[in-house]
């Protein structure tokens, strides 16, 4: 018998009594591992109201005894950080370092929320008017929703709870089905770190859980990573239930190559940050727009990826793991045929690729596509798994103009030895975050992270008219989302 996921509520690890359940499947074997039930709506409603009346005392706490919660559940963290990494590993398929890499990641937020007594310090000034003094205070929000998707199980639900906790609010989890245990094993951790009853809790479900999430009246405020069509569904939605939301959705992230760029560095960046994790990460590398007689580089590049080779979580030869499913590996197969079909050259293809140990296991050797066209679906798509695209132009303001003009914004970065064209690139780029001789220019925990464009819907929400194609596609898609399971359209599927 399976092992049946837990949920945490009002303090308490229970079992949920729904009849629907979702299987955990194990990447490498193709096995269940574990069950998870999607909660019943009483369920649900109970955690937001026990979140709710937590908040009304959690708030009033002295900062100081929040902060040392905090302290002692980083130290738990690196306690148990061999253990986490493997349960990671084994319900995701990813190598056992980018585990380590991904709770390492997660545990700095935890780190920096330790500085709260300093960030919600306020503002006081005297005399802004004859005889009136004005001071500003930061106060606690309520009850704060967290859905996160699959391929970082730690740092992203970390980059979430612990601050918003902190700050005196409560918060609820909603983990992507496919990785769980992580959740849960985070779950038991803070528990142990002594967060009281309500102030953190872990729900589980898909759709119809996020939409009693949305609705319920007593939740002010929801924190969203995943696909670009559900985070406009849940941006749309929460707005109108008038909560705030912040939604980091898709990408299609741009190294712009130029033909001064170091050989060896630009080639080992590109081919981790394209490679990485099995591409499935929202700043993974996805095109490279090669200046000019930058184009040399590409023989090379090729030869070295022949190396590059995907396997279980505990080889330490793996270059990367398994994707998470079968339905994923399907979905890129189809768009790397496409690709062929649209008339790119398919220069490697790593759809052949097996495993001995793991014949099951969902693998996609390295795939290189040359003469990348921007009107074909492997360009316009985010495919977020092991698959590069070469595009070749002749000059840094072509370059530039094709990173400008697509949709997306969320990742971008230049390989070059000027300065002067650094510099310009930076000014001028229209997305989040740019690394210069960087390929994936993730910031660290005190500094923000965020897309432009058609990555990212919040307060400060994505601009354009392309970009809000996705907000207003999600309003008329709100009903026909929950009534037609068989629309693959607008299929519920988390992914960042």
């Amino acid at each position: 018998m399976s092992e049946v996921i837990k949920a945490l509520v009002d303090g308490e690890f229970i079992v949920s009594k729904s009849k629907t359940i979702n299987d955990i499947i194990c990447p490498l074997t193709q096995k269940v591992q574990a069950r998870v039930p999607h909660m019943l709506d009483s369920e649900i409603s109970h955690a937001v109201e026990v979140a709710n009346e937590a908040y009304l005392s959690w708030r009033f706490v002295p900062i100081m005894k929040r902060v040392r919660i905090m302290l002692k559940y980083q130290a738990l963290i690196k306690d148990n950080l061999d253990a986490l990494a493997k349960t990671l590993s084994k319900e995701q398929g990813k190598t056992y370092d980018d585990s380590i890499g991904d709770l390492t990641r997660g545990f700095e937020v935890v780190e920096f929320a330790c500085s709260a007594p300093t960030l919600l310090t306020g503002e006081y000034m005297e005399n802004v008017g004859r005889g009136v003094n004005t001071f500003s205070i930061k106060q606690a929000l309520g009850v704060c929703v967290g859905i996160t998707p699959f391929n970082f199980p730690a740092m992203i639900p970390l980059w979430m709870f612990p601050l918003a906790i902190v700050c005196g609010n409560s918060f609820i989890l909603k983990p992507s089905e496919s990785v769980t245990k992580t959740a849960m094993f985070l779950a038991k951790l803070l528990v142990d770190a002594g967060v009281p009853k309500g102030v953190f809790q872990v729900v589980h479900g898909g759709r119809e859980q996020v939409k009693l999430l949305l609705d319920h009246p007593l939740t002010r405020a929801f924190s969203f990573v995943g696909s670009p069509k559900v985070g406009a569904y849940i941006y749309a939605r929460a707005s109108e239930n008038l909560k705030r939301s912040q939604c980091l959705v898709g990408a299609k992230n741009h190294m712009l190559v130029m033909p001064d760029a170091n050989e060896e560095s630009l080639i080992n960046a590109l081919i981790g940050s394209s490679m990485g994790a099995a591409g499935q990460r929202c700043m993974a590398i996805a095109v490279a727009v090669v200046v000019g007689n930058a184009k040399r580089f590409i023989p090379k590049l090729i030869e070295k990826l022949k190396d590059v080779k995907p396997g279980a979580w505990d080889d330490k030869k793996a270059a990367y793991g398994p994707l998470i499913n079968k339905k994923a590996l399907g979905h890129i197969k189809s768009l790397i045929q496409s690709g062929i079909d649209e008339g790119a050259n398919l220069v490697l293809d790593g759809r052949g690729y097996t495993n001995e140990a793991y014949p099951e296991g969902n693998w996609l050797g390295p795939c290189v596509f040359s003469g990348v066209k921007t009107n074909m679906e492997i360009y316009k798509e985010e495919i977020f798994g092991p698959v590069l695209c070469l595009i070749e132009v002749d000059t840094f303001e072509e370059g530039l103009k094709l990173i400008n003009d697509n949709i997306y914004g969320n990742g971008t970065a230049i390989f070059t030895a000027s300065g002067a064209v650094a510099a310009k690139f930076k000014q001028e780029v229209q997305v989040g975050q740019v690394g210069v001789n960087i390929p994936i220019p993730v910031p660290l925990s005190f500094f923000s992270f965020t897309g432009w464009r058609g990555s990212f819907y919040g307060d400060l929400h994505a601009y354009g008219k392309e970009a809000m194609t996705f907000y207003t596609q999600a309003k008329t898609i709100t009903q026909r989302w929950f009534e037609d399971d068989k629309d693959e359209e607008i299929a519920f599927n988390f992914k960042a």
